[in-house]
């Protein structure tokens, strides 16, 4: 484990409760907390007829579950086996009492993604989200994912998208270059004593860690914002376009950028 690792994981104890707030904090009083999975076929990472692939009686891991709302996402959505790998004691806690809200089995493992405590070919599909850009060692993690697919198994990958992340949320403006080192400082609140430390990989880079380790890449996934441009019917856009371009300009990129890949074989 590097030292920005070290630090991320100390960091993810602290802010865990905070984090887990923020996440919840739409849900209605006495609702249910939100527990998206990338296999919902009308969901976030739905494209094209075979992706998500079906997972009904599959063993599905999540690497890097943070608050478990993945793992539990799939285990409502009818995984034979639903396990999530974190590396944070806080944010598994958080996972369990949400597993425990929902009534569902799942299992809940500390341990790191770039070395998963967790028995080789043992599982159908894998996916992480928004985690393997706090890892310095991608390579490492990627290939962890393939170590604990069956061959033919499925792999989505995704992260907060490169594009998006090169601009400043104040300014509106670049604040690094697209292919300047990766590593980058992220500001939790001016009360904790350090930062996270995230690594912004350009797509090239994503997709050559997922080839190199024995993935066929079949589906790049980059969701429409949610906050971005609309059109009419002939294509022209809008007033409501113009300005939310104008008012707020990483709102017209998406916010993730994921990968859909498959492990052929050894």
């Amino acid at each position: 484990m590097t030292d920005a690792h070290r630090e991320n994981r100390r960091l993810w104890n602290e802010w865990s409760d905070a984090f887990q707030a923020l996440w919840n904090a739409d849900t209605d009083e006495g609702g249910a907390p939100p527990a998206p999975t990338p296999f919902d076929s009308d969901g976030h990472a739905a494209t094209g007829a075979e992706y998500p692939p079906p997972i009904e009686e599959a063993a599905v891991v999540e690497l890097g579950c943070g608050g478990g709302q993945g793992t539990v996402g799939t285990a409502l959505a009818g995984a034979g086996r639903a396990v999530g790998v974190d590396v944070s004691e806080e944010q598994l806690r958080h996972a369990r009492r949400l597993r425990d809200h929902y009534g569902v089995d799942a299992e809940f493992v500390q341990g790191d993604v770039t070395g998963v405590p967790l028995a080789v070919d043992a599982f159908d599909a894998a996916f992480s989200e928004a985690a393997f850009q706090l890892v310095a060692d991608l390579d490492a993690a990627v290939r962890e994912a393939r170590s604990v697919l069956r061959p033919g198994g499925a792999f989505y990958l995704a992260v907060m998208h490169p594009f998006r992340e090169l601009i400043d949320p104040d300014g509106g403006a670049p604040r690094r270059g697209y292919h300047a080192p990766p590593r980058r400082e992220v500001e939790i609140d001016e009360s904790y004593d350090a930062d996270l430390v995230a690594f912004d990989r350009t797509v090239s880079e994503l997709h050559r860690a997922l080839v190199d380790a024995g993935f066929v890449v079949e589906r790049v996934v980059e969701p429409e914002p949610e906050g971005g441009e609309t059109t009419s019917e002939g294509g022209e856009t809008t007033s409501e376009g113009d300005a939310a371009a104008a008012a707020e300009p990483r709102e017209l990129l998406p916010e993730t950028l994921g990968f859909w890949a498959r492990l052929d074989g050894r």
